[in-house]
């Protein structure tokens, strides 16, 4: 089957920018969350809620390439589906305590509102992904009801009935009316790439937000210092040169890529590329805010293991999701950016044995040494395709 001709492709809407915005606060809330007890389990915890959540951002990033937001029915469920986020967001702080049932009835209406707009463009087959999606969200309001453990293992239940979500809607609606495999994920594929890498795109611009705003929070009401100027723009500086890192070299040769992709592969690429590693991404840049904001004022002090782990594990984890990213779409280089993650992550050792400026000095030196490696030797991100033609 032969590609998609190169079109244009429309853009993202103002609607969608301010359901995107809305998102991102779930993402705030983690990080208040995951700086209020730095530690391994809290960390485990927020990417726990957060892939689950992101599950669902996925679902509408989708749902409104295919269904766009252009008549007020639509505009207004959209809406509402923004407002199940919202509760979702607010509830998350006390989400392992008494606000658990708050936030999965916000995230069931989430769903509710997502299934009834997927009926505009994919009508019954539209159950095979709203079933699997209600019983996550029944699965994660029960657990706001149960135990410490017991509420963990009713979280991990949901991400797995999201994580088999994609292979139903493979396989049912051929099922179930007589349809071939090929022809429903051609059905799937059919997406407009520039709308879906551009949507994509604007949500890791308004992430990295948050990594802004945890320096002003950071700072607080110390004193004004050359010193505190110094490490804030080592914040700054850790945020732009991972901006760098997807926006310089990733993202206009993603949507190439995406858009030769046959419409039959291009579902599942767009899982492999847009969730799963995305999902590292936005993580990272939720514990490097974390960390940001227990740093800014401990600059010359030894950092405990929580606020350097979330410094240095927020650099690697972005990292290794760019690397996941770049082979689920067959970009190369590769090994650079695996290597600095690595490297990323020994960078504990400073922060914990010197200072948190020297951890942020290192981390910085770091990304800029590996952009610097790559701009050097002209290594502009290639495709696979690109590679078996050269």
């Amino acid at each position: 089957m032969s590609a998609v001709p190169d079109t244009p492709g429309r853009r993202v809407t103002t609607l969608e920018l301010f359901f995107d915005l809305v998102f991102v606060f779930t993402l705030t809330q983690l990080t208040v969350l995951l700086a209020a007890d730095l530690s391994f389990a809290t960390a485990a915890r927020v990417a726990l809620i957060f892939t689950v959540l992101f599950w669902m951002y996925g679902a509408y990033a989708y749902l409104t390439n295919q269904v766009p937001p252009d008549r007020p029915s639509r505009r207004l469920l959209l809406m509402l589906g923004m407002g199940g986020f919202l509760v979702c967001a607010l509830a998350i702080p006390r989400v392992f305590d008494d606000g658990g049932v708050v936030f999965g009835l916000g995230f069931l209406l989430v769903v509710v509102v997502h299934t009834a707009l997927y009926t505009r463009s994919h009508g019954r087959d539209s159950i095979w992904y709203g079933v699997p999606n209600a019983m996550a969200a029944l699965s994660v309001t029960a657990a706001g009801t149960v135990g410490s453990l017991a509420a963990d293992g009713l979280w991990v239940l949901a991400l797995a009935l999201q994580f088999v979500t994609p292979f139903v809607a493979e396989r049912g609606p051929g099922h179930a009316d007589g349809r071939t495999p090929d022809a429903v994920r051609a059905q799937l594929g059919s997406l407009d790439p520039a709308h879906f890498v551009e949507r994509h795109g604007l949500l890791l611009i308004v992430a990295f937000g948050e990594s802004v705003i945890a320096i002003g929070i950071g700072v607080g009401d110390a004193p004004l210092t050359p010193g505190l100027f110094g490490g804030a723009f080592l914040a700054l500086a850790l945020a732009v040169a991972l901006w760098w890192t997807y926006f310089v070299r990733d993202e206009e040769l993603a949507e190439r890529t995406f858009r030769a992709t046959p419409p039959p592969a291009r579902f599942r690429l767009a899982m492999n590329a847009y969730y799963y590693a995305f999902l590292p991404m936005l993580l990272g840049i939720a514990y490097l805010a974390a960390g940001v904001k227990k740093t800014l004022g401990h600059l010359t002090e030894h950092l405990h293991t929580g606020p350097a782990s979330a410094l240095a594990g927020g650099v690697a984890l972005f990292l290794a999701g760019d690397v996941a990213f770049r082979v689920a779409l067959g970009l190369r280089p590769v090994r650079f950016r695996l290597t600095a993650a690595l490297i990323a992550v020994a960078a504990v050792l400073l922060g914990v044995g010197v200072s948190a400026v020297a951890e942020l000095l290192a981390l910085v030196a770091v990304l800029v040494a590996m952009l610097a490696v790559e701009a050097r030797r002209g290594l502009r991100p290639r495709s696979v395709q690109d590679l078996a033609r050269s």
